[in-house]
């Protein structure tokens, strides 16, 4: 069973290889491979999920070398359920890549793989230089999908994207380095446990070093104020490479969350402070800025980013209260988030009336659409207008959808002083929210062009918009499965916060039985589930 842990990092590693050394002109046979690669990723998460849900924490050395000395790749139900939300999104992705996205650009099937590679292998890696290693991986891969396809709205976005990723990179590794020299170790449980042992002389080091590590997530989340890249990035992307990205931010709050509960002390950690204080305001300003972002858009793609920008801000307020509750909460809103603001990126397409940059054909169309409903012939509303709008209320946490439910469960679990303010932020971003869609959709669903770039049958692009809207709808029916199956998502992830907190049981899977940690930090667990009410 350990070795099964390997597969989601080697499965999609063997298929971009593969991919890249297939001959150009093989492009039926590349979309074939990277579609079959996506959906083998689906069942093998079900089963990871399955075996997570168990309540062990499998663990798999390389090489046989034990724990903290070798490589080791660890499975846990928050792992699970991020393998699991990562390959229902590739499958979406790659099939609707395959109608055309792919053909952009050369190699993009072999990228996308190693983008799956880099995300699978950070959700399980259990060191800190391994989760490096998966963030440059995955870093790489959507250097060259940014850019996919070229112009000026990608080409600009995308250097700065690289620029300021590689600078976060740097400071990423020099925050490892310091945890290590001072530790001796890169193993997260390993390092969790040394750092309850330290002096009061050592542990400024590692606070430095920590906050330090955190900036670095907190940039590649875009949080405020390390948001500036994400809304040009992501609105200038293909639909497929930004329904992709719809997870890249969540990675940096999912490392956030686990370097929080296996190596710094949640609430009697060294980062304390920085965790309550400044991760809290930083979040508050990040859904205002999202929300008025969102408000000012024009365009779906540019919509749909600063939706993105919202729900980080709004996750990483309920990370920020440090409290079971609030985890468990914020953990049901990023799956619900995920979904929907991958299937806006997906409408984009067919909805945004510029169409592509370069494409006289989109701006004839579009023009043509305009003329249309200005002389009162309205175009019939069609089946991308009743998607956007499914995809917009779950967005926005209006009721009856998951986006509402997440919402919901983050103001339930935030109480004592913190819920003045969380309140009324999002009680107005969800109202703003509210107007930026209603008015952004109506406008792009009456005059969008609908046209498939290079597809000049009928049939042909009959058949492009129905696999098209299929992967659409696969996503949607996820957020209204969270819906229909809230209280069993809801044991599994409150069970998810648990396991977190209780470093107990990672230590006798990743170090053995017979290790000893710190009493101090095996405790900080049972501290951390009162939360912040007083």
């Amino acid at each position: 069973m350990t070795h099964l842990l390997l597969l989601p990092v080697l499965v999609p590693m063997f298929a971009g290889a593969l991919l890249a050394m297939m001959p150009a002109r093989w492009q039926r046979r590349q979309r074939s491979l990277s579609i079959a690669s996506a959906l083998a990723l689906l069942p093998l998460a079900i089963v990871l999920l399955r075996v997570a849900d168990s309540g062990v924490i499998p663990v798999a050395a390389m090489g046989n070398w034990p724990a903290p000395f070798g490589i080791v790749f660890q499975l846990d139900r928050l792992g699970a359920l991020m393998l699991t939300l990562t390959a229902v999104l590739a499958l979406a992705t790659s099939v609707y890549a395959s109608c055309g996205d792919a053909r952009l650009g050369r190699h993009f099937d072999a990228l996308f793989q190693f983008q799956l590679m880099g995300l699978n292998g950070a959700f399980l890696a259990g060191d800190l230089f391994n989760l490096f290693v998966f963030f440059e991986i995955l870093l790489i891969a959507s250097y060259a999908l940014l850019v996919h396809g070229g112009g000026e709205r990608r080409i600009v976005p995308g250097l700065h994207y690289v620029l300021i990723n590689l600078v976060g990179s740097s400071f990423f590794l020099i925050a490892i380095g310091v945890l290590y020299g001072v530790t001796g170790t890169l193993n997260m449980v390993d390092m969790g446990a040394r750092l309850g042992t330290l002096d009061a002389d050592a542990a400024h080091l590692v606070a430095a070093a920590g906050i330090m590590l955190q900036l670095v997530f907190l940039l590649k989340a875009a949080a405020f104020p390390l948001y500036f890249w994400l809304p040009r990035a992501y609105a200038g992307a293909t639909g497929a490479v930004a329904a992709l990205f719809a997870i890249m931010t969540k990675v940096g709050l999912y490392a956030i969350v686990r370097t929080q509960a296996l190596i710094f002390a949640m609430d009697a950690g060294p980062l304390a402070g920085f965790m309550h204080d400044w991760l809290w305001w930083m979040a508050i300003a990040t859904l205002a800025i999202g929300a008025i972002g969102a408000l000012g858009a024009r365009e779906v793609r540019v919509l749909t980013a600063y939706l993105v920008l919202t729900s980080v801000g709004l996750l990483l307020a309920g990370i920020s209260v440090q409290s079971a509750p609030a985890w468990s909460a914020a953990l049901y809103y990023l799956q619900s988030t995920t979904l929907c603001t991958a299937a806006l990126f997906l409408l984009s397409e067919a909805l945004d009336t510029q169409g592509e940059p370069d494409s006289r054909a989109a701006r004839a169309a579009a023009a043509a659409a305009a003329d249309s409903v200005a002389a009162g012939r309205r175009p019939g509303i069609r089946l991308e207008g009743a998607l956007f709008m499914v995809a917009a209320v779950a967005a926005a946490g209006l009721p009856p959808l998951s986006g509402f439910l997440g919402k919901a469960m983050l103001l339930r679990a935030t109480v004592g002083p913190l819920a003045p303010v969380l309140w009324p932020a999002v009680l107005v971003s969800s109202l703003l929210l509210l107007i930026a869609v209603s008015r952004t959709g109506s406008r792009q669903v009456w005059s969008a062009p609908h046209v498939y770039h290079g597809v000049r049958s009928p049939t042909r692009r009959l058949v492009l918009r129905r696999w098209k809207l299929a992967c659409v709808v696969l996503l949607l029916a996820g957020n209204v499965a969270l819906v229909v199956f809230a209280k069993p998502m809801e044991r599994y992830l409150d069970a998810t916060v648990g396991q977190l907190f209780d470093i107990a049981a990672y230590r006798k899977a990743v170090l053995g039985a017979g290790h000893v940690g710190s009493a101090d930090h095996a405790g900080a667990g049972d501290a951390a589930q009162s939360g912040r009410g007083d």
